[in-house]
């Protein structure tokens, strides 16, 4: 169907994590930003700095492979107290504030998002849900969008027998993109503390405006691509690949640019 005869509503799916929610002046500036949008939006976000500099100061070990945090029970502790308590009302709080009217959420929340714990292979991710399209409870979303709040979602899921569990947030967004875009067309974007992908990683200047998967592999294999990007980039083209209207990835500044002078990269 091509969009200009695809008579679905519009829906943008924007995550947020990085540094961002670590600076207060940058998360504000963004929270100013969003408020201002034209039509419907959900905002998913984790908080994996401040979560780990709190675990830190109790004492708690923190590991991350390949950009995923190993979720002990104790961790787990950490990351629902500060992700769907500090972050997440800290951030409706702010939008409130800003007269647009939020509502924050876990996935256990309306059940809007159930996830299954993850089976140890040769890494013990501990408590963490892997989240299936099958689990994100469409209704339940859309019913919240049509009543004219905006969903602020932690990446906080359930395993709907009363355990919770943590959610890597480029994951949840990019499933809850996909099993949106049935009602919706869905434009997803991923906001966080970079211009957008480098092909020098220290380098702003080498932003790659647009982003093929050829060419997203080719950076993994020379190590321009690690850690926390590498599951944003696969769940982004995955996203892409699912159905998802259009991926981009670029700075929290830039979120409400118009699509003209959009400074950040678009996959194709």
């Amino acid at each position: 169907m091509s969009q200009a005869n695809d008579t679905r509503p519009t829906l943008r799916v924007i995550k947020i994590g990085g540094n961002v929610i670590n600076n207060a002046d940058l998360l504000q500036r963004f929270l100013v930003d969003i408020s201002n949008i034209e039509g419907p939006f959900i905002l998913v976000h984790g908080g994996g700095n401040i979560a780990t500099t709190v675990a830190e100061q109790m004492g708690i070990q923190q590991t991350l492979v390949d950009g995923r945090r190993i979720t002990n029970a104790e961790t787990l502790r950490v990351a629902v107290m500060v992700y769907a308590g500090l972050i997440n009302k800290t951030i409706v709080a702010n939008l409130q504030a800003l007269n647009c009217q939020a509502m924050g959420f876990t996935g256990a929340d309306g059940n809007l998002v159930r996830s299954t714990k993850r089976v140890s292979t040769e890494i013990d991710f501990g408590f963490v849900g892997d989240v299936e399209v099958s689990g994100i409870n469409v209704a339940k979303f859309s019913e919240i969008i049509h009543s004219g709040t905006v969903p602020v979602i932690c990446s906080i899921t359930h395993d709907g027998r009363g355990t919770l569990l943590n959610t890597n947030a480029d994951t949840m967004a990019a499933r809850i993109a996909v099993a949106l875009a049935s009602p919706f067309q869905v434009n997803l974007t991923f906001c966080f503390e970079q211009v957008g992908v480098l092909s020098e990683p220290s380098n702003p200047a080498s932003l790659l405006t647009t982003l093929s998967k050829s060419a997203c592999e080719n950076l993994k294999a020379t190590g321009a691509v690690t850690a926390g990007m590498i599951p944003k980039l696969d769940n982004a083209f995955w996203a892409f690949e699912q159905g998802v209207s259009s991926v981009s990835i670029c700075h929290a500044q830039h979120i409400a640019s118009a699509s003209a002078k959009f400074i950040g990269t678009t996959l194709v």
